[in-house]
């Protein structure tokens, strides 16, 4: 079935992706479908990338189910000239968002400007889209940087500094058997990118339940009821495709060559092929001895990518398939108890 989007201009670039129909919603059709808002903060170069990996996830996890994609923005997240063009054209505020009637919703990361999360420019607006989602949703997902603001704010649970970034795809243990891990296999792969943590220990405490970790990149899924919304929390990133994390290691790299990085980025792990790695390891040692912009050009991007395999779909497919339903679900409960007269 089609994930219908409500972007603010019919130019949206999803409206011609192929293999999945995209249609732009109308306010009269489908109206038994799964209404989900999509919050992306985003750093302006992986805007339009996420869009296409969560539209092309939803869409393959869907199933028979309709989905409507809504967009949304937090005007306080930094962006250049191009980025709040970009929002400005196909993204409604949150003022919209808390207008809205939405069964789900998805908060993505953003990249840390701050080392306290309070002190981001973007605060403010980020703790009332999740006040608003406790008592608005069915459930919402939070991932990387969007998770930590969450469980603080929600619980006090600080986040913790890495001595490297953890950057890579980690194999995973399904750790309890959870409705939303339903048809998961119990050993899975996830990719991470982040340079902070929560511990396994402070989420126990406050009462969120582990559902996937790792021994490399600690926990990754877990999950909450606040209110009225079950709050789904990813460490990692099951939205990304194959070439994700080479394009940020890539980016990661440009930034050392430019001298806006002093340590040379970290290679992602369990994601390359060892022949890729040895190549990669020259062209690190070239790197250092010739550390100068232009160097980039010579990073062998194509070949690597020729590689790369998407390992992590199939889990992160039936993961959010499992949400979907949970959402359609509990969206049916409630047209049940509203048309027979009861509460919700």
């Amino acid at each position: 079935m089609p994930v219908l989007i409500y972007p603010k201009s019919p130019e949206h670039h999803l409206f011609a992706r192929g293999g999945i129909e995209s249609t732009r919603a109308g306010r009269d059709t489908h109206l038994d479908c799964v209404n989900i808002g999509l919050i992306n903060n985003m750093p302006d170069s992986a805007l339009i990338p996420t869009e296409r990996q969560l539209f092309d996830l939803l869409g393959a996890a869907a199933g028979k189910l309709v989905i409507k994609l809504h967009l949304y923005t937090m005007d306080s997240t930094p962006r250049t000239d191009w980025g709040r063009d970009y929002m400005r054209r196909f993204y409604r505020g949150v003022d919209g968002l808390f207008d809205s009637r939405l069964d789900g919703i998805i908060v993505t990361g953003a990249e840390p400007k701050t080392d306290r999360l309070p002190e981001e420019p973007y605060w403010a607006a980020f703790v009332q889209v999740i006040d608003w989602a406790k008592e608005n949703t069915f459930s919402s997902v939070c991932s990387c940087l969007a998770v930590h603001g969450a469980v603080l704010h929600l619980d006090g649970i600080e986040r913790h500094p890495l001595p490297d970034k953890c950057i890579g795809v980690f194999n995973q243990t399904r750790t309890t058997h959870h409705p939303l891990l339903l048809g998961v296999q119990e050993r899975l792969r996830i990719p991470h990118s982040r340079w902070n943590e929560v511990r396994e220990d402070d989420l126990a405490q406050s009462g969120y339940s582990i559902l996937t970790k790792s021994d490399s990149a600690g926990v990754d899924c877990f999950v909450k009821q606040h209110q009225r919304s079950l709050f789904v929390c990813f460490q990692g990133h099951p939205e990304y495709e194959a070439q994700s994390l080479l394009g940020e290691y890539r980016r990661d790299i440009g930034r050392f060559l430019r001298r806006e990085n002093e340590s040379y980025p970290t290679m992602p792990q369990g994601y390359f092929s060892r022949v890729s790695e040895e190549a990669l390891v020259a062209f690190q040692h070239e790197a250092l001895l010739s550390r100068r912009p232009e160097f980039l050009a010579s990073f062998p991007a194509d070949r690597l990518a020729q590689d790369l395999r998407n390992t992590w779909h199939a889990a992160a497919k039936c993961i959010y398939r499992n949400w979907i339903l949970y959402l359609s679900s509990h969206k049916a409960r409630q047209s049940r108890l509203l048309a027979a007269g009861g509460f919700v």
